[in-house]
This record gives structure tokens, C-alpha cells and sequence, in this order.
């Protein structure tokens, strides 16, 4: 497993106990450290992870909420919809990860934590919400186009450099 998978499951793992048990002390945060016993690298793409849903959790839920129709967010299962969480955060804030990257990583880390069904569930939310947070084409990197240059005819050869 990567270091960012680990970190990404090590999150969502720490979302989980935080939603259960509501706050957490430094003491608290380094037992589920202690336990998880995470490479420093892993830890720390975690926690960047964590702190960016835990500022953003309204604004997250309010992403997911509309998707999931006639359910409230509070009847997703708590593994499900922190990976939710996780992958809209990913989204919506860390544009460097591809979406199929960012979907594929969701769907796998449903499937080793969460219930039979979870990986279908998680599926399908997240193409619908990728589909209106990141929009086909809208994050592609685009090759820098040549300077046009009225002088030049369609045969001459253009200047690589």
C-alpha cells in the first residue's frame, strides 16, 4: 500500500473515532497515533488530510448532502460518509490529485473499511459529485500554446525553444 492510501485510510480511520467521540485531547491524538503506528510520512499527509475536512465539514456535507436525495447526511454509515468527507475534500482543495485518482482511492478504501455495499455507494455519489465539482476538461493541463506570429506561413517550420 502507498504512503498516500495508508494516509488517506489512517484519516478516515481518525474521522471516524472523532465523529464517535466528539472532541479529542493531544493525549487522545498521539493514543490513535500510537496504535496506528503510521510512518511520519504517512502521519503527516494524514493530518493535512484531517485538518482540511475537520475546517471545511459544513461546507463538505453541504456538497454531499443534495446527492444522496430523501437521506440526511447523519443516516450515512459514519465509515461511508467520512470517506465522503475525505474524497469531496480531495476535490474540492487538492487539485494535484486527479479525479479517477481520487475516486479509485475512495472506492478501495470503502471496500477494505466499510460495509458490502459501501464501495457501490461511495462510487456512485463521487461521479456525481465530480461531475459538478471538477466538470470534464475543466483540469486538464493544457500544453502551452506557440506564439502566433502573422509573419509565419503554415509551412514554415516554428522554433521548439
Amino acid at each position: 500500500m502507498g504512503r498516500r492510501r495508508e494516509g488517506r485510510e489512517a484519516a478516515v480511520q481518525f474521522l471516524f473515532a472523532h465523529e464517535l467521540h466528539a472532541e479529542h485531547s493531544l493525549e487522545e491524538q498521539e493514543a490513535f497515533w500510537g496504535i496506528h503506528n503510521a510512518k511520519t510520512s504517512v502521519r503527516t499527509y494524514a493530518e493535512n488530510l484531517i485538518r482540511g475536512v475537520l475546517s471545511h465539514l459544513t461546507d463538505l456535507d453541504a456538497v454531499i448532502g443534495p446527492i444522496v436525495e430523501n437521506f440526511r447526511i447523519e443516516r450515512i454509515a459514519n465509515v461511508d460518509r467520512n470517506i465522503l468527507r475525505l474524497a469531496v475534500y480531495e476535490l474540492q482543495h487538492v487539485p494535484e490529485v486527479p479525479t479517477p485518482v481520487v475516486i479509485n482511492e475512495a472506492i478501495e478504501i470503502a471496500k477494505n473499511l466499510g460495509g458490502n455495499e459501501s464501495g457501490a455507494f461511495v462510487n456512485g455519489v463521487l461521479h456525481r459529485i465530480a461531475h459538478q465539482l471538477r466538470p470534464k476538461g475543466a483540469h486538464k493541463e493544457r500544453t502551452p500554446s506557440l506564439p502566433t506570429d502573422s509573419k509565419l506561413e503554415d509551412t514554415q517550420e516554428v522554433p521548439l525553444a
